[in-house]
C-alpha cells in the first residue's frame, strides 16, 4: 500500500501546484478595470472604475449569473449580456458607416463592401486603448454613440422588463444602479472583444463567437481540443487494459457469506437522530422539483404558470436561484446524514454529545435553508443596499447564490460535521486493523468537505468577475465533483466490506486507487470550466489536458454496473439491499453518460466555444448532478433506512421511484434539452453566439415545440419523485417508531 499512497500524495502535490499556479497567471493577468473610460476627442469621462466594481454588486443584486449570463457563465432564457451588448454595438457602428458612406444599412450592402466595414470595425474594437499608465481606457465617438445606444436600451430593458427574457417589470428601477449596471456590462463585452497586449485574442480568447468583429476559435483552443482527444483515448486504452488485468481472476467476493452480516444490526441513539433528516430531505426534493417545473415553464410563458402570472411573486430569477440551491442543500445534506449515521459503525461505538451535535446541525440546516432562501428574495426585489445584499442576500453566482453570511454559517456547520465523523474514523484507524487504509482515506475526504467548502469565501465583495469564476469553481468543481466523489467511492467500499461483500484489502485498494483515478484528471480539471473568463491560456492548456483525464474512469462504469448486478444475484439474503445496489448501479450509468459522454461533449475548448451557456450544459448539468449525485444520495438514503429496520419492504414504491426517475430523466433530455442545444450549437457555429441566445431563436416554432416536449420526461420524473419521497417519509416514520 505504500506505493499507491505515494501516488495519492504526489497526484494531490502536483495537481494542486498547478492549479495554484494557474490562479497567480489569473490574478495577474486578468482584463484590467480601468480608472476612467475616455472618450479620445474630447476627453469626457464615460465610466469610473467605481461605477464599473459598483455596477458588478447591482448585477449581483437583481439575480446575477440567475438572470442570463456574463461571458457564457449563468442561465439560459435571458441573453448571455456581454455577447448582446458587444453584438448591439457592432451593428450600430456598422450600420452607421453604411448609411453615411453607401445611404443603405449594413444588411442591404454588398458582400465586399461588408467585409471592408467589418476591417474598419475590428480595427476600432479590437485594438486594446488601456494605458497601463495611466489606467484608462480611450474610446472613439462612434463608439460612444453606439455604447449610449446600449445604455438606453438595456436601462429600458431593465426597468421595463421582457417576456421573452423571463424578466420581470421593474427589475430595476434607480437610475444610478441602470448606470452603473450598464458600465459593468461594457467592460464585460470590452474584455470580450478587445485584444491582449501584444497578442492576437481577446481576455476571453475571442469567446463569444462573434463574426462581426473576427471573434473566432483560438489556435490555442484547437490545439489543445486535439490534444486533449488524444491524451483521453490513449488513457482509456492504459486504464482498461489494467482494469481487465487486474480484474482477471480476482475474488473480491466472499463466497463463504450466505447470510447478512448486518441482520443482528441494532441503531445507537444517535443514528436514531439522524432519520428526521431524511423526512426534511424529502421536502426539499419535492419543493426543488416544484420550482424546476415553475422555473422551465417561465421558457415558454414568460411571466406566467398557465396563465396566472406569478412573476409578480417568484420572478424566474427567485424560482431558479431556489431550483438550483436546494439541489446541492438536499444532496450535501444526504451525504452529510450518511456520514453522521455511518459514523458509529466505523468506530464501534457511541460518543458523547455526538447526538447534541447532529441536533445542532439539523436546526443550523433548517435556519440556513430557510433564511438563505429568503435573503435571496429580498435581495432581488432591492430591499436590501449592495453591502447587505452580499452578506444576507444573493450573492448572484451560479450555486453559490445564498449571502455570505449563510455561506460562512453553512462552512461552521461542516467544521463541525468534519470534528463529528472525523473523529469516530480516527477512533477506528487507532484499531490499527486490517481497515486501516480504507478508513485514513475516509478521513482525508470528511476533512476535504470540512475545508474545501472554504474557498468560497476567499473572494470578496469588490473580487473581479475573472477571480470570483476562479474560486468558485474550486468550490462547486472541487468540492462536489472532486471530494464529494471520493467521499462516496469511499462509503460505498466501506459498506460493502461491512457487508462482506469484497475484503477490506480490496475494498480499501478500489477507493484509494479510485481516488487517485479521479482527482488525478478532477484538481486540474477544474480549469475547463474557465476557459473563457478572462484567464490566461494555462487555463484552456491544463484545463483541457485534464479534464479530459477526468472521463477516462468514468467509461468502465459499464463493469462496475455488471459487478454490481452478480453481486445482487450471488445470495438471497443480498437482495434484502436490491434497491440501494439499484440506485448505486444507475449512478454508474450515469456518471458513464452524463459526466462521461454529456461532460466531454462540452469539455473540449473547441466544443465549449461554441456551446458555452446552451442547453448542451443543461444536458450535462441534470445528467451529472441529479443522475450521480442526486441518485447516489438517493442510494444512500434507502441503505440508511435498510439498516434502521428488519422488516420486508412493499417495494412497489421504490419501484416506481427507481424507474420513474431514471426513464423521466432520460426522456427529458432526450426529447427537449439535447435536441434545442444542438440547434443552438448549430446557430452558434454558423451566426454567432449571440443569435443562439436569442429570443428570435429560443421562441421560434420548433424549438417552442421542443420545449413544451418536455413536459413528458417531466411528468414521468415527477411520478418517480412522488413515490421516492412518500417511500422515504413513510418509512422513516416507521423507523423512529419501531426503535
Amino acid at each position: 500500500m505504500k506505493k499507491i499512497w505515494f501516488i495519492f500524495s504526489s497526484i494531490m502535490l502536483l495537481s494542486f501546484a498547478a492549479l495554484i499556479w494557474v490562479g497567480t497567471e489569473i490574478y495577474q493577468k486578468q482584463p484590467p478595470i480601468p480608472d476612467k473610460v475616455i472618450v479620445q476627442e474630447t476627453g469626457e469621462v464615460l465610466f469610473t472604475k467605481n461605477d464599473i466594481q459598483t455596477g458588478q454588486n447591482v448585477w449581483e443584486s437583481i439575480g446575477g449569473m440567475e438572470m442570463g449570463s456574463i461571458w457564457g457563465h449563468g442561465s439560459y432564457v435571458a441573453p448571455d449580456w456581454s455577447a448582446d451588448w458587444i453584438h448591439k454595438e457592432a451593428v450600430y457602428i456598422l450600420n452607421k458607416w453604411a448609411q453615411k458612406e453607401f445611404s443603405k444599412d449594413y444588411e442591404q450592402l454588398s458582400i465586399v463592401d461588408q467585409r471592408i466595414l467589418q476591417v474598419k470595425l475590428r480595427a476600432v474594437i479590437k485594438t486594446n486603448t488601456y494605458n497601463s499608465s495611466t489606467k484608462e481606457i480611450t474610446i472613439s465617438k462612434i463608439r460612444l454613440a453606439a455604447i449610449q445606444e446600449n445604455m438606453n436600451y438595456y436601462a429600458a430593458l431593465f426597468k421595463n422588463g421582457n417576456e421573452k427574457y423571463a424578466m420581470q417589470k421593474g427589475v430595476l428601477t434607480d437610475k444610478s444602479k441602470l448606470f452603473q449596471l450598464n458600465a459593468f456590462l461594457f467592460w464585460t463585452s470590452w474584455a470580450a472583444s478587445t485584444d491582449r497586449p501584444d497578442q492576437e485574442y481577446t481576455y476571453t480568447s475571442n469567446w463569444p463567437h462573434e463574426p462581426l468583429i473576427g471573434n473566432t476559435l483560438t489556435d490555442d483552443s484547437m490545439i489543445w481540443s486535439g490534444f486533449s482527444i488524444m491524451l483521453l483515448l490513449f488513457f482509456i486504452g492504459i486504464l482498461t487494459f489494467y482494469y481487465l488485468k487486474t480484474h482477471e481472476g480476482e475474488e473480491g467476493l466472499i463466497t463463504k457469506t450466505t447470510a447478512d452480516p448486518m441482520k443482528d444490526f441494532k441503531l445507537v441513539d444517535s443514528q436514531k437522530a439522524v432519520l428526521k433528516y431524511y423526512i426534511i430531505i424529502s421536502l426539499l426534493i419535492a419543493l426543488q422539483v416544484v420550482l424546476g417545473a415553475v422555473t422551465v415553464h417561465y421558457t415558454v410563458e414568460g411571466q406566467g404558470f398557465f396563465g396566472f402570472e406569478l412573476s409578480k411573486f417568484l420572478p424566474y430569477v427567485v424560482t431558479r436561484t431556489w431550483h438550483t440551491q436546494l439541489a446541492v442543500f438536499w444532496i450535501a445534506a444526504t451525504w452529510l446524514a450518511t456520514g453522521l449515521f455511518l459514523a458509529p459503525i466505523v468506530s464501534g461505538k457511541e460518543m458523547k454529545v455526538h447526538i447534541y451535535g447532529i441536533n445542532f446541525l439539523f436546526v443550523a440546516l433548517l435556519i440556513i435553508v430557510l433564511g438563505s432562501m429568503a435573503g435571496e428574495w429580498l435581495g432581488v426585489h432591492q430591499f436590501f443596499d449592495l453591502t447587505t445584499n452580499f452578506f444576507f442576500g444573493h450573492q448572484g453566482y451560479e450555486y453559490v447564490d445564498l449571502g455570505r453570511f449563510w455561506q460562512i454559517l453553512l462552512g461552521v456547520g461542516l467544521v463541525l460535521w468534519m470534528i463529528m465523523v472525523g473523529r469516530h474514523v480516527v477512533y477506528g484507524i487507532r484499531k490499527n486493523d486490517d481497515s486501516k487504509h480504507l478508513l485514513i482515506i475516509l478521513l482525508i475526504s470528511v476533512m476535504a468537505i470540512g475545508m474545501f467548502f472554504f474557498s468560497g469565501l476567499v473572494y470578496g465583495e469588490n473580487s473581479s468577475l475573472p477571480v470570483i469564476n476562479y474560486w468558485r469553481w474550486w468550490l462547486v468543481h472541487l468540492w462536489v465533483e472532486g471530494f464529494f466523489e471520493v467521499f462516496a467511492t469511499v462509503v460505498i467500499a466501506f459498506i460493502f466490506f461491512k457487508l462482506e461483500i469484497i475484503s477490506v484489502k480490496t475494498a480499501s485498494f478500489t477507493a484509494i486507487t479510485s481516488a487517485c483515478i479521479f482527482l488525478s484528471g478532477g484538481i486540474i480539471g477544474t480549469l475547463h470550466h474557465i476557459y473563457f473568463s478572462g484567464t490566461p491560456v494555462q487555463a484552456i492548456a491544463l484545463g483541457a489536458t485534464f479534464s479530459a483525464l477526468e472521463v477516462v474512469p468514468l467509461t468502465l462504469m459499464g463493469f462496475e454496473i455488471f459487478e454490481s448486478w452478480n453481486i445482487l444475484k450471488s445470495y438471497d439474503w443480498i437482495k434484502k439491499y436490491k434497491w440501494p445496489i439499484f440506485f448505486f448501479m444507475s449512478v454508474s450509468f450515469w456518471n458513464m453518460l452524463g459526466a462521461g459522454v454529456f461532460g466531454f461533449l462540452i469539455n473540449p475548448p473547441i466544443a465549449l466555444y461554441y456551446i458555452q451557456g446552451l442547453n448542451t450544459t443543461a444536458v450535462h448539468a441534470h445528467t451529472a448532478l441529479f443522475g450521480v449525485y442526486g441518485m447516489l444520495g438517493m442510494g444512500f438514503i434507502i441503505l440508511c433506512l435498510r439498516l434502521s429496520t428488519s422488516e420486508v419492504w412493499e417495494e412497489k414504491y421504490l419501484k416506481r421511484a427507481f424507474w420513474g426517475l431514471n426513464i423521466g430523466l432520460m426522456a427529458m433530455v432526450v426529447i427537449s434539452l439535447l435536441p434545442i442545444g444542438i440547434i443552438q450549437f448549430y446557430t452558434s457555429l454558423t451566426k454567432g453566439y449571440s443569435y443562439a441566445r436569442s429570443s428570435d431563436l429560443l421562441y421560434s416554432p420548433v424549438v417552442q415545440a421542443l420545449k413544451w416536449s418536455r413536459i413528458i420526461g417531466d411528468i414521468i420524473f415527477s411520478i418517480g419523485i412522488y413515490y421516492f419521497c412518500l417511500f422515504t417519509v413513510k418509512q422513516t416514520i416507521k423507523a423512529i417508531k419501531s426503535n
